[in-house]
């Protein structure tokens, strides 16, 4: 993707009430997704993520900018998008009236596979996610978490260079979090597929993504390796002290780091640089204020933590080139 602008229109005024301003929701979106790797896009609702995925998916035209898909331009060339990725939008009721078996055989089908193909395929991928048993059953009967594993089921059907995945495991157990991911891994390793995931589960996005942008506000704020983004927020340690009843007063030394805290009660969660959590974590367990401890835990930063810290800014970031340019 380069240079992806979109903006919404005003909204008309409406009796007794004021006109909506336009809303620029993409502002000059620009990202390169390697050949292979699970991108991710984190960020707080209204940052601009479904734009840039419908604008990817050829579901929406920019009003300026350009989308390439293994040298398909699919700004000039929108239908181009439904042989060459699978999309699995965060909601979606078309297959509702289908049984699950049916609705992934159908979505191979729709997608070029012959008959016998899309019947093995089907087979295949409701047994990789556990759902034999519900073969028979229409999506609409399912539970929630139910429900979206048939239609990550669906999504999965007939290989695509690349698979658009917005909150594919909403709702689920972690059972089927873990076969949806091995899923997905199977079809980078056995086709080169490449995964774009949209997600506020950062832990999930901690665990399987290669590399993350940031969005607010229609802009990327960043964009690196998990790792990467973790160091830029700095070496701060959270220290978490959790004492009996309250806290103790014969530790003045760490009471003199409560400015960099949140206390609430019996609880004190200090942020702190490595040599003061070191200090803090020896006064604690090396002396009288350790009988009045309940637990203590320390941690270094979290995709989290990037997640919160980085909310706000406005400095964009670019990446290698790969697989998509948009």
């Amino acid at each position: 993707m380069s240079g992806l602008v979109k903006t919404y229109p005003a909204a008309r005024a409406r009796r007794r009430r004021p006109a909506a301003p336009a809303v620029r929701a993409c502002d000059g979106v620009s990202l390169d997704i390697r050949q292979g790797e699970v991108f991710g896009l984190l960020g707080p609702n209204g940052a601009g993520k479904s734009t840039v995925v419908r604008q990817l998916t050829g579901l929406l035209r920019p009003d300026e900018g350009g989308v390439e898909v293994l040298g398909h331009d699919l700004v000039r060339h929108p239908r181009r998008a439904a042989r060459l990725l699978a999309y699995l939008a965060q909601e979606s009721s078309a297959l509702d009236e289908l049984t699950v078996a049916l609705a992934a055989e159908t979505t191979g089908r729709l997608r070029g596979m012959e008959a016998p193909a899309a019947r093995r395929a089907r087979d295949d991928v409701l047994a990789e996610l556990g759902l034999g048993p519900l073969a028979d059953r229409p999506l609409k009967r399912l539970s929630g978490g139910e429900r979206r594993l048939a239609c990550v089921a669906a999504a999965l059907m007939g290989a695509r260079p690349l698979l658009v995945l917005d909150e594919p495991t909403t709702g689920m157990d972690p059972h089927a979090r873990r076969a949806v991911w091995a899923a997905v891994d199977r079809r980078r390793v056995e086709h080169g597929s490449t995964v774009l995931l949209v997600t506020h589960n950062v832990i999930e996005a901690e665990t399987v993504l290669d590399r993350v942008a940031v969005l607010d506000r229609g802009r990327v704020i960043a964009c690196d390796t998990p790792g990467g983004l973790k160091a830029a927020v700095g070496e701060e340690v959270r220290l978490e002290l959790v004492w009996r009843e309250a806290a103790p007063l014969g530790i003045p030394r760490i009471a003199a780091l409560r400015s960099a805290a949140a206390v609430s009660g019996r609880r004190w969660t200090l942020r702190l640089t490595p040599e003061e959590a070191r200090e803090a974590v020896a006064l604690v367990t090396g002396g009288p204020a350790f009988a009045a401890l309940d637990d203590f835990r320390l941690a270094t930063p979290s995709l989290e933590d990037v997640y919160v810290a980085l909310g706000g800014r406005a400095e964009g970031s670019g990446g290698a080139e790969g697989l998509v340019r948009a």
